[in-house]
């Protein structure tokens, strides 16, 4: 009984390295990659929230990030792809 729990540990472990090495064990920020369009003025205001602009704006599905970026300093929304 022992040596068999012990293959099944084994089994799942390489399984789960199998799946992470892959990549099928991605965050969603990390696929969250797709432009979906700018929110609020520039430059953005540093107490804002950047994300919750986008979810205003463009709802909860299909916004999943936002982000200040570029020179100018404007709020992006992203979406999955």
């Amino acid at each position: 009984m022992g040596r068999n729990m012990n293959s099944v540990s084994y089994t799942v472990l390489l399984l789960v390295l199998l799946s992470a090495s892959t990549e099928n064990l991605k965050s969603v920020d990390a696929t969250c990659d797709t432009f979906l369009g700018e929110c609020g003025p520039a430059p953005f205001p540093a107490t804002a929230d950047c994300f919750t602009c986008c979810v205003d704006k463009y709802g909860h599905p299909p916004a999943c990030r936002g982000i200040v970026e570029g020179t100018d300093k404007h709020c992006h929304c992203y979406q999955l792809p």
